[in-house]
């Protein structure tokens, strides 16, 4: 049986009236990739800062490698790494000064701070610009140092906050083989995204939406819900023929934008109603599974 590294029991979080984070249960197994997805404002944040023992929750509880949540929140921080969307870089020093004061932030010292800098420069491919202001330094290549500063210690577990925010895609793919590579060598590897390409990298997501986990299963399985058949459409005004479906009363089980194209769900036997437009078959997409979810729960 597969060892747990997060588990959470109706975690909850308020402020004030508002409630951020609504009795979620999470379940991570150690050495694997979780994709926790949702728009921005959804408590993906919220969700993090509590596993981190940044925050405390309102209700509910949860443990870290066994290690209670709200009890045992100073020794849990010891175990984990988090890199949130600032980078939480010091733009002033040099990127080996960035490395240096995190080490010292860990208790690394002496051959060890060493061993663990050179390697992380190594996997940053920052070896040669070691020197350099960070200020000076791209998103993508802030992105991999806050990366290499935040697992320096060598955490079991690595949380991520929206890591690849404002990134070019370039960067985003070379960042996700880092984080495969982690995988691999067992680290346990929590991401916050809202972008739906990136969790096709995960070995299991949690869907967000309005503080709620609506969703939790592998990329395969969830993509099995959706009922019917999946047509993509092109069309300069996706809108517009929204509109033109409506007044000639065509059903459907559901119809939505998606770029410069309708995705249009429907029942086998509703086919032959959508024959004479270009159209073609497709596979749902993650997001055409988060569509579908979130739909689902509002007419719940």
């Amino acid at each position: 049986m597969a060892q747990i590294a997060v588990k959470t029991h109706n975690l909850t979080r308020r402020f004030g009236a508002f409630t951020a984070v609504d009795r979620i249960n999470l379940k991570i197994e150690a050495g694997s990739i979780y994709g926790f997805l949702g728009p921005n404002g959804s408590g993906k944040s919220t969700t993090i800062r509590m596993l981190c023992g940044i925050i405390s929750p309102s209700e509910g509880g949860g443990s870290i490698l066994g290690l209670d949540l709200v009890r045992d929140s100073e020794p849990i921080k010891t175990k984990i790494g988090y890199m949130s969307q600032k980078f939480s870089l010091y733009d002033d020093l040099t990127v080996r000064e960035n490395l240096e004061f995190y080490a010292g932030m860990y208790d690394l010292f002496g051959k060890k701070k060493e061993e663990r800098i050179a390697a992380m420069l190594s996997m940053a491919g920052l070896q040669d610009r070691q020197n350099e202001m960070t200020v000076n330094l791209s998103g993508g290549w802030k992105q991999r140092l806050a990366l290499g500063c935040s697992i320096l210690h060598h955490p079991p577990i690595l949380f991520l906050d929206e890591p690849t925010g404002g990134v070019d895609p370039k960067s985003r793919r070379l960042f996700w083989d880092i984080i495969y590579k982690l995988s691999l060598d067992g680290t346990t590897v929590m991401v916050t995204t809202h972008f739906m390409d990136e969790a096709e990298h995960c070995d299991r997501i949690g869907f967000i939406y309005e503080g709620a986990l609506i969703a939790d299963n592998t990329p395969d399985n969830l993509k099995k819900v959706i009922p019917g058949i999946l047509l993509e459409i092109p069309s300069p005004d996706p809108m517009a023929l929204m509109q033109t479906f409506q007044e000639r009363g065509l059903s459907s089980l559901d119809v939505y934008p998606y770029g410069a194209c309708l995705h249009l769900l429907v029942k086998p036997e509703e086919l032959a109603s959508y024959a004479e437009y270009e159209q073609r078959r497709i596979e749902p997409s993650l997001e055409d599974v988060f569509v579908h979810y979130v739909k689902s729960r509002r007419r719940s």
